[in-house]
Protein backbone atom coordinates (compact mmCIF):
# COMPACT_ATOMS: atom_id res chain seq x y z
CA UNK A 1 0.00 0.00 0.00
CA UNK A 2 1.34 3.69 -0.73
CA UNK A 3 2.85 5.45 2.16
CA UNK A 4 2.75 9.18 2.70
CA UNK A 5 5.93 11.12 2.25
CA UNK A 6 6.80 12.98 5.51
CA UNK A 7 7.26 16.07 3.01
CA UNK A 8 3.44 15.81 1.93
CA UNK A 9 2.61 14.69 5.36
CA UNK A 10 4.28 18.26 6.41
CA UNK A 11 2.63 20.12 3.87
CA UNK A 12 -1.00 18.49 4.55
CA UNK A 13 -0.46 19.27 8.24
CA UNK A 14 0.67 22.83 7.12
CA UNK A 15 -2.69 23.26 5.45
CA UNK A 16 -4.82 21.53 8.30
CA UNK A 17 -3.62 23.67 10.60
CA UNK A 18 -4.85 26.82 8.56
CA UNK A 19 -8.23 25.27 8.25
CA UNK A 20 -8.60 24.45 11.85
CA UNK A 21 -11.23 27.30 12.61
CA UNK A 22 -13.12 27.48 9.72
CA UNK A 23 -15.34 24.50 10.42
CA UNK A 24 -13.03 21.99 8.29
CA UNK A 25 -10.70 19.16 9.58
CA UNK A 26 -7.59 20.89 11.12
CA UNK A 27 -4.65 19.56 12.83
CA UNK A 28 -3.02 20.14 16.12
CA UNK A 29 0.13 19.06 17.85
CA UNK A 30 -0.63 17.13 20.88
CA UNK A 31 2.60 14.94 23.14
CA UNK A 32 4.82 16.35 20.05
CA UNK A 33 2.05 14.31 17.34
CA UNK A 34 -0.26 16.03 15.04
CA UNK A 35 -3.90 15.05 15.21
CA UNK A 36 -6.64 15.51 12.59
CA UNK A 37 -9.43 17.76 14.52
CA UNK A 38 -12.71 19.25 13.50
CA UNK A 39 -14.60 21.80 14.88
CA UNK A 40 -18.10 22.33 14.77
CA UNK A 41 -20.29 25.39 16.07
CA UNK A 42 -23.51 25.00 17.55
CA UNK A 43 -26.48 27.23 18.26
CA UNK A 44 -26.45 27.62 21.88
CA UNK A 45 -22.86 29.13 23.49
CA UNK A 46 -23.99 28.07 26.97
CA UNK A 47 -24.18 24.56 26.36
CA UNK A 48 -21.15 22.18 27.40
CA UNK A 49 -18.87 20.96 24.09
CA UNK A 50 -19.58 17.46 22.62
CA UNK A 51 -15.95 15.60 22.12
CA UNK A 52 -16.64 12.40 19.77
CA UNK A 53 -14.24 10.01 20.31
CA UNK A 54 -14.33 7.17 18.11
CA UNK A 55 -13.80 3.46 17.67
CA UNK A 56 -10.87 1.12 17.49
CA UNK A 57 -10.64 1.52 13.99
CA UNK A 58 -12.34 4.99 12.81
CA UNK A 59 -11.66 8.29 11.79
CA UNK A 60 -12.98 12.05 12.10
CA UNK A 61 -14.60 10.57 8.55
CA UNK A 62 -15.47 7.48 9.62
CA UNK A 63 -18.03 9.44 12.28
CA UNK A 64 -19.77 10.60 8.46
CA UNK A 65 -22.59 13.08 9.26
CA UNK A 66 -23.27 11.67 12.98
CA UNK A 67 -21.69 14.57 14.89
CA UNK A 68 -23.39 17.31 12.74
CA UNK A 69 -26.80 16.01 13.32
CA UNK A 70 -26.26 15.95 17.08
CA UNK A 71 -24.91 19.42 16.92
CA UNK A 72 -28.12 20.18 15.00
CA UNK A 73 -30.17 18.62 17.48
CA UNK A 74 -29.05 20.01 20.92
CA UNK A 75 -27.34 23.18 19.66
CA UNK A 76 -24.10 22.34 21.76
CA UNK A 77 -20.58 22.70 19.26
CA UNK A 78 -18.54 19.76 19.02
CA UNK A 79 -15.42 18.40 18.82
CA UNK A 80 -14.22 15.12 16.53
CA UNK A 81 -10.41 13.87 16.69
CA UNK A 82 -8.56 11.11 15.02
CA UNK A 83 -6.23 9.91 17.65
CA UNK A 84 -2.76 8.74 16.92
CA UNK A 85 -2.09 6.29 14.34
CA UNK A 86 -5.71 7.12 12.84
CA UNK A 87 -7.35 9.33 10.51
CA UNK A 88 -5.06 11.86 9.22
CA UNK A 89 -3.26 11.97 12.54
CA UNK A 90 0.50 10.94 12.49
CA UNK A 91 1.16 7.53 11.33
CA UNK A 92 1.70 4.96 14.10
CA UNK A 93 4.86 3.93 14.41
CA UNK A 94 5.64 1.54 17.05
CA UNK A 95 3.38 -1.38 18.52
CA UNK A 96 0.62 -0.20 21.04
CA UNK A 97 0.93 -1.12 24.51
CA UNK A 98 -1.88 -2.86 26.97
CA UNK A 99 -2.13 0.46 28.76
CA UNK A 100 -2.78 2.57 25.09
CA UNK A 101 -6.31 3.54 26.54
CA UNK A 102 -5.60 5.03 29.35
CA UNK A 103 -2.83 7.08 28.12
CA UNK A 104 -5.29 8.25 25.43
CA UNK A 105 -7.50 8.94 28.50
CA UNK A 106 -4.91 10.45 30.95
CA UNK A 107 -2.06 12.55 28.90
CA UNK A 108 -3.31 13.01 25.10
CA UNK A 109 -7.42 13.96 25.91
CA UNK A 110 -6.84 16.32 29.10
CA UNK A 111 -3.75 18.58 27.20
CA UNK A 112 -6.48 18.69 23.98
CA UNK A 113 -9.62 19.86 26.07
CA UNK A 114 -7.52 22.09 27.35
CA UNK A 115 -5.52 23.55 24.14
CA UNK A 116 -9.15 23.46 22.53
CA UNK A 117 -10.15 25.63 25.54
CA UNK A 118 -12.84 23.28 26.16
CA UNK A 119 -14.22 22.88 29.50
CA UNK A 120 -16.44 20.37 30.96
CA UNK A 121 -17.50 18.67 27.97
CA UNK A 122 -20.00 16.08 27.27
CA UNK A 123 -18.22 13.01 26.50
CA UNK A 124 -19.10 10.42 23.27
CA UNK A 125 -17.25 7.31 22.75
CA UNK A 126 -17.49 4.58 20.74
CA UNK A 127 -16.24 1.07 21.13
CA UNK A 128 -12.36 1.76 22.20
CA UNK A 129 -13.33 5.41 22.11
CA UNK A 130 -16.37 4.65 24.61
CA UNK A 131 -13.58 3.20 26.83
CA UNK A 132 -11.12 6.00 26.83
CA UNK A 133 -14.52 8.29 28.01
CA UNK A 134 -15.00 5.97 30.75
CA UNK A 135 -11.30 5.90 32.14
CA UNK A 136 -11.41 9.75 31.54
CA UNK A 137 -14.55 10.29 33.47
CA UNK A 138 -13.64 8.02 36.13
CA UNK A 139 -10.34 9.48 36.51
CA UNK A 140 -12.36 12.83 38.03
CA UNK A 141 -11.99 14.81 35.67
CA UNK A 142 -14.79 17.48 34.62
CA UNK A 143 -17.25 16.30 32.66
CA UNK A 144 -21.16 17.27 32.25
CA UNK A 145 -21.95 14.01 31.22
CA UNK A 146 -20.58 10.58 29.01
CA UNK A 147 -22.46 8.99 26.54
CA UNK A 148 -21.01 5.34 25.49
CA UNK A 149 -21.46 2.63 22.80
CA UNK A 150 -20.62 -0.37 22.44
CA UNK A 151 -18.24 0.29 25.79
CA UNK A 152 -15.40 -2.35 26.60
CA UNK A 153 -15.22 -2.43 30.36
CA UNK A 154 -13.06 -6.07 30.16
CA UNK A 155 -12.18 -8.68 27.58
CA UNK A 156 -14.43 -11.22 26.10
CA UNK A 157 -14.15 -14.02 24.18
CA UNK A 158 -16.58 -12.47 21.80
CA UNK A 159 -14.55 -9.60 21.22
CA UNK A 160 -11.13 -11.94 20.39
CA UNK A 161 -13.66 -13.56 18.07
CA UNK A 162 -14.67 -10.45 16.27
CA UNK A 163 -10.63 -9.19 15.90
CA UNK A 164 -9.98 -12.64 14.68
CA UNK A 165 -12.88 -12.09 11.98
CA UNK A 166 -11.79 -8.59 11.51
CA UNK A 167 -8.61 -10.30 10.35
CA UNK A 168 -9.32 -12.60 8.28
CA UNK A 169 -11.58 -9.77 6.62
CA UNK A 170 -8.82 -7.69 6.00
CA UNK A 171 -6.64 -10.04 4.66
CA UNK A 172 -9.08 -11.36 2.18
CA UNK A 173 -11.75 -8.85 0.57
CA UNK A 174 -11.52 -5.09 -0.07
CA UNK A 175 -11.20 -3.64 3.63
CA UNK A 176 -7.77 -2.44 3.45
CA UNK A 177 -8.45 -0.48 0.26
CA UNK A 178 -11.86 0.79 1.99
CA UNK A 179 -10.30 1.61 5.16
CA UNK A 180 -7.13 3.48 3.51
CA UNK A 181 -9.98 6.22 2.44
CA UNK A 182 -10.08 7.50 5.72
CA UNK A 183 -6.73 6.43 7.43
CA UNK A 184 -2.92 7.60 6.07
CA UNK A 185 -1.64 4.41 6.68
CA UNK A 186 -4.46 1.62 6.63
CA UNK A 187 -2.13 -1.75 7.28
CA UNK A 188 -0.56 -0.01 10.48
CA UNK A 189 -3.96 1.06 12.00
CA UNK A 190 -5.80 -2.22 11.29
CA UNK A 191 -2.63 -4.22 12.50
CA UNK A 192 -2.12 -1.31 15.29
CA UNK A 193 -5.17 -1.62 16.64
CA UNK A 194 -6.10 -6.17 16.07
CA UNK A 195 -2.75 -7.05 17.32
CA UNK A 196 -2.69 -5.66 20.79
CA UNK A 197 -6.56 -6.56 21.38
CA UNK A 198 -5.38 -10.40 20.61
CA UNK A 199 -2.06 -10.17 22.97
CA UNK A 200 -1.84 -12.67 26.18
CA UNK A 201 -1.03 -9.29 27.80
CA UNK A 202 -4.04 -7.64 27.21
CA UNK A 203 -6.73 -10.53 28.28
CA UNK A 204 -6.49 -9.19 32.09
CA UNK A 205 -7.22 -5.42 30.93
CA UNK A 206 -10.12 -4.49 32.87
CA UNK A 207 -11.89 -0.63 33.47
CA UNK A 208 -14.61 -1.57 35.88
CA UNK A 209 -13.28 -0.04 38.77
CA UNK A 210 -12.62 3.55 36.60
CA UNK A 211 -16.55 3.81 36.00
CA UNK A 212 -17.34 3.08 39.56
CA UNK A 213 -15.91 6.58 40.36
CA UNK A 214 -17.85 8.40 37.84
CA UNK A 215 -19.80 11.37 39.14
CA UNK A 216 -21.61 12.48 36.04
CA UNK A 217 -24.77 11.14 33.97
CA UNK A 218 -24.31 8.07 31.64
CA UNK A 219 -25.87 7.03 29.10
CA UNK A 220 -24.83 3.83 27.89
CA UNK A 221 -25.70 1.80 24.31
CA UNK A 222 -25.16 -1.31 22.88
CA UNK A 223 -26.41 -3.57 20.05
CA UNK A 224 -27.81 -6.95 20.80
CA UNK A 225 -25.52 -7.85 18.04
CA UNK A 226 -22.79 -6.69 18.72
CA UNK A 227 -19.73 -9.03 16.76
CA UNK A 228 -17.16 -6.87 19.31
CA UNK A 229 -19.20 -7.11 22.69
CA UNK A 230 -21.96 -8.51 25.34
CA UNK A 231 -24.45 -6.62 26.96
CA UNK A 232 -22.18 -7.50 30.11
CA UNK A 233 -20.43 -4.56 28.95
CA UNK A 234 -23.37 -2.25 29.74
CA UNK A 235 -24.57 -3.65 32.68
CA UNK A 236 -21.21 -3.71 34.49
CA UNK A 237 -21.45 0.24 33.80
CA UNK A 238 -25.34 -0.42 35.38
CA UNK A 239 -23.45 -2.34 38.25
CA UNK A 240 -20.95 -0.16 38.95
CA UNK A 241 -22.75 3.20 39.07
CA UNK A 242 -26.66 2.65 39.67
CA UNK A 243 -27.82 6.00 40.32
CA UNK A 244 -25.96 7.62 37.25
CA UNK A 245 -26.80 5.27 34.18
CA UNK A 246 -29.42 4.88 31.95
CA UNK A 247 -28.54 1.70 29.89
CA UNK A 248 -30.73 1.18 26.46
CA UNK A 249 -30.04 -1.94 24.45
CA UNK A 250 -31.24 -2.22 21.01
CA UNK A 251 -32.61 -4.64 19.13
CA UNK A 252 -31.20 -5.43 15.00
CA UNK A 253 -28.03 -3.19 16.06
CA UNK A 254 -24.59 -4.67 15.72
CA UNK A 255 -21.19 -2.61 16.72
CA UNK A 256 -22.06 0.88 15.57
CA UNK A 257 -25.45 1.56 16.82
CA UNK A 258 -25.01 5.61 15.65
CA UNK A 259 -25.07 4.23 12.43
CA UNK A 260 -27.17 1.18 12.15
CA UNK A 261 -30.26 2.97 14.47
CA UNK A 262 -29.38 6.35 13.59
CA UNK A 263 -32.92 7.81 14.63
CA UNK A 264 -33.11 6.18 17.82
CA UNK A 265 -29.70 6.82 18.84
CA UNK A 266 -30.05 10.41 18.07
CA UNK A 267 -32.94 10.88 19.76
CA UNK A 268 -31.96 9.12 22.87
CA UNK A 269 -28.46 11.42 23.02
CA UNK A 270 -30.61 14.90 22.19
CA UNK A 271 -33.01 13.65 25.37
CA UNK A 272 -29.76 12.71 27.30
CA UNK A 273 -27.83 16.19 26.31
CA UNK A 274 -30.82 18.36 26.84
CA UNK A 275 -31.88 16.86 30.30
CA UNK A 276 -28.13 17.46 31.86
Amino acid sequence: MPRTTNTNADQQHASLERRFDTGWPGAISIAGRQLEVLRLTGASANRPAIVFLHEGLGSVSLWRDFPRRVVAATGCSALIYSRYGYGQSDVLNEPRKSDYMHREALDVLPELLAKCEIETPILFGHSDGASITLIHAGAGHDVAGVIVEAPHLFVEEISLKGAAQAALTYRTTDLPQKLARHHRDADKTFWGWHDIWISPEFRDWNIESSVASIRCPILAIQGEQDEYGSAAQVHAIATASPSQTSVRLLADCGHTPHRDQTAVVLERVASFINAL
